[in-house]
């Protein structure tokens, strides 16, 4: 048992860190909304199922040594095929087949022929270990509890230091291989144990044949009825990770850190919860009050604890150090993020937990078919997951919000509890009434969504707010009211936690909208993708001879909060870009639409993103610029924000000709010499036609020429070797500036200016290598 622990512990800990880079790079391929993030999760369940389904099928028919050795098998299945995985779900599907397969079917069938084998190896695996170490119906409800909840302890711990520390340091390669050695070491692990098995050890194959099915004996109920609260008790703990994570999102920002953190304290608190749980099984008489107690327990402190945190974050001392309004990225509001994500998940999820070995001890009665009845249940578990990750992650939060859906997990918490006292009756049961009225309570008192958002970012009375929610994300804009009548309100514009822009524009988001079309001889066609408050596309259209601006947007609320916005102000910019047709503003994958779209364009913007929020390496790789630069007209312009060194080497290294603009700083790539001349961009941005559109937009800034006033950095052709050996800093497989804990960057300006005072060796090695 020592071994077996430790070998299924390695096996969940590479799990996790095949999953987290296997789904990144899916999501390249699928897209980054969170209908292709539900199709590839749906996919990698899908193949657990499978794998749980066979493993029921196969398990009892083995002897035990075999069914080691099936385990044994599983685990260097998937150490090779996380060592194959690149060239397949990356150069092939991912960037092959970027923008040819588009249709959410065909999409979800992909994902899953790329994952099916590993994800049936990993689901097969525990009946096939649960077979090889049933030796006792007295000890193997235990023993299997013991052994998943290792696994699932692994699992977080492959979580926790995944995102924090391999995938930061190792990229998505590196990190695979790493998950490859581990599931070798499990194998060889169940090998060595191979030889000394002995046979008295487990009853052999034809020791012990199945009972029929009317003569097993279920004194707790039938295994159907238990796959069944098996089920909803996995719909339920999906459907609250989701909302977890959108909640600590919000509270700490959705930057690389923040989803292994929610995710491995998760998993820690359900694998402790499995190991203590494990070990009152033996002891106990009758498992079904504990399972109802600790499912029904688990969802009242989870809506308790969340409910606390809401009412606790605008006060002292959290409000310190978690105003939506700062950064929250390092330091100590990081730190507090960590904790509160400890305190907010870890003892719900404890708590869930213990319910897999109370099942285990309700179920196994059968000794000749433990494998399967392990199978059953670990395969309604995962369909119970699949529904939740799917039905919340698509519908409930699109339809019910963050608080809706909660109600609803409140109700199948509720429903559960009740059917339990309605079978056990409520005589002495005062804990579980209790339980069920938390439940109820969960129900009624909730507050709604609109007050959820609100108070989480500190509405205060007379202010214009415009928000909204669904599957995509919460976007909150809360603005005071002008001083002049037709003077719109002014304040910040809240994008996944982030204050990533304002109403009156930010200069800079006007500045990068504006740039392109002023530096392009005959901007006719603009992409912009990003919209965030606006500023950006709003500054694309400055020249009437525009005649398209496209604007993406992933995070869909962002147009509705607009649309909210123009309602309250119809004089207003953004009013203006809803209804005239020169705009286009819609919600998508700006990526995709790239990748599938054989639309040239003059002129192509990315909103400015910081580089550490969530998936932002995805619009500062190597890859995407090369994408970009496709879509590009001949003497096209690529303009984008330069925060960090890294960003502006692997630009360099894609466009032919560069110049940074500083100090803006901002960078534009073209496949021709880039047309600069500082004395007459300052001409025409004190056009007065120029000057109107942009005062529409911000009219306390004027000063346009103090964001080029600095000698641009120049790159040419000549000027960046470029040999064959040479890669990006930032690739898709290894998006440095992302994890930025792991991956300390210095800013573009920086790095120009420490560079003139060191040369470097060779050009293009440094942002210095420009002339």
């Amino acid at each position: 048992m020592p071994r077996l622990a430790l070998a299924f512990f390695c096996s969940g800990f590479g799990a996790l860190l095949c999953q987290i880079v296997w789904q990144r790079m899916l999501g390249i391929f699928a897209g980054s909304d969170t209908i292709s993030a539900a199709l590839v999760v749906g996919a990698f369940l899908m193949g657990l199922g499978l794998g749980s389904l066979i493993g029921a099928k196969v398990a009892d028919r083995l002897r035990p040594m075999h069914a080691l050795l099936g385990f044994a098998l599983c685990e260097a299945g998937v150490a090779g095929f996380a060592l194959l995985s690149k060239p397949f779900l990356y150069d092939l599907l991912a960037h092959g087949l970027a923008g040819v397969v588009d249709a959410p079917a065909a999409v979800f069938a992909l994902c899953f022929a790329g994952l099916v084998l590993p994800t049936t190896l990993m689901g097969a695996s525990l009946p096939l270990l649960s077979r090889a170490v049933a030796n006792s119906l007295a000890t193997v409800a235990e023993r299997i509890g013991r052994l998943y909840g290792l696994n699932t302890l692994g699992a977080g711990f492959g979580a926790l230091l995944g995102g924090w520390v391999l995938v930061g340091h190792l990229g998505f390669v590196g990190t695979l291989a790493l998950a490859a050695a581990l599931d070798l070491f499990a194998a060889l692990l169940a090998l060595s144990l191979a030889r000394g098995m002995r046979e008295a050890a487990a009853p052999a194959v034809g020791a012990l044949a199945p009972l029929p099915p009317g003569e097993v004996p279920a004194p707790y109920g039938g295994l159907p009825l238990w796959c069944g609260l098996v089920f909803l008790s996995g719909y339920v703990i999906v459907a609250l990770e989701i909302v977890w994570v959108r909640m600590m999102g919000q509270v700490g920002q959705y930057h690389a850190y923040l989803f292994p953190t929610v995710l491995g304290v998760f998993l820690l608190a359900d694998g402790l919860g499995m190991a203590v749980a494990a070990r009152m099984v033996r002891r106990m008489r009758d498992p079904r009050p504990a399972f109802f107690a600790a499912q029904s327990g688990g969802f009242v402190l989870a809506a308790a604890l969340l409910v606390a945190l809401w009412l606790a974050l605008p006060h002292w001392p959290l409000s310190e150090l978690m105003l939506p309004d700062h950064s929250r990225l390092r330091g100590g509001a990081l730190a507090a993020t960590v904790a509160l994500a400890v305190l907010v998940v870890g003892p719900p999820a404890f708590l869930i937990g213990m319910t897999f070995p109370f099942v285990q001890r309700a179920v196994q009665q059968d000794l000749a078919s433990v494998g399967a009845r392990v199978g059953w249940v670990q395969l309604a578990n995962i369909a119970g997951n699949a529904a939740g990750s799917v039905g919340t992650g698509l519908f409930t939060l699109h339809v019910l919000g963050t608080t809706g859906t909660l109600r609803l997990l409140a109700a199948l918490s509720l429903a559960l509890m009740l059917y339990w006292l309605w079978r056990a009756g409520t005589d002495r049961r005062r804990s579980e009434v209790a339980l069920a009225a938390g439940c109820a309570a969960a129900l009624l008192l909730l507050p709604g969504n609109a007050a959820w958002w609100r108070r989480l970012h500190l509405e205060r009375p007379g202010q214009v707010v415009a928000w909204a929610e669904d599957r995509s994300g919460v976007v909150f804009f809360r603005g005071d009211r002008g001083a002049v009548p037709d003077e719109g309100p002014r304040g910040p514009f809240f994008i996944q936690g982030f204050s990533q822009g304002s109403i009156p524009f930010l200069p800079i988001h006007q500045f990068l909208g504006a740039l392109g079309p002023m530096l392009h001889p005959d901007p006719r066609r603009v992409l912009i993708i990003g919209v965030g408050s606006g500023g950006t596309p709003w500054a694309a259209g400055v020249l009437p001879a525009t005649r398209e601006v496209r604007a993406i947007e992933l995070v869909g609320p962002v147009l509705t909060a607009l649309a909210g916005i123009a309602a309250a102000h119809p004089g207003g910019p953004i009013a203006e870009m809803l209804r005239s047709p020169r705009w286009r503003l819609e919600q998508g994958d700006g990526r995709r639409a790239l990748a599938r779209d054989e639309t040239h364009y003059d002129v192509i913007e990315a909103d400015a993103i910081l580089p550490e929020g969530s998936h932002s390496g995805l619009l500062y790789s190597r890859e995407f610029l090369e994408q970009v630069r496709r879509r590009l007209a001949p003497g096209g312009l690529y303009v984008q924000w330069a925060p960090t060194r890294r960003v502006v080497e692997t630009f360099v290294r894609v466009f032919p000709h560069a110049i940074l603009i500083r100090p803006g700083p901002v960078l534009v790539g073209s496949d021709r010499p880039i047309p600069f001349d500082r004395e007459r961009l300052a001409r025409r941005f004190a056009d007065p036609a120029v000057v109107a559109h942009l005062r529409r937009g911000n009219a306390a800034f004027g000063d346009w020429v103090s964001m080029f006033a600095a000698p641009p950095a120049v790159w040419s052709r000549d000027d960046v070797t470029r040999d064959a050996a040479d890669e990006a800093p930032l690739t898709d497989v290894f998006p440095r500036d992302e994890f930025y804990l792991n991956n300390p960057s210095e800013s573009a300006e920086a790095a120009l200016d420490r560079a003139a005072q060191d040369p470097p060796q060779r050009h293009g090695a440094t942002p210095g290598g420009a002339r």
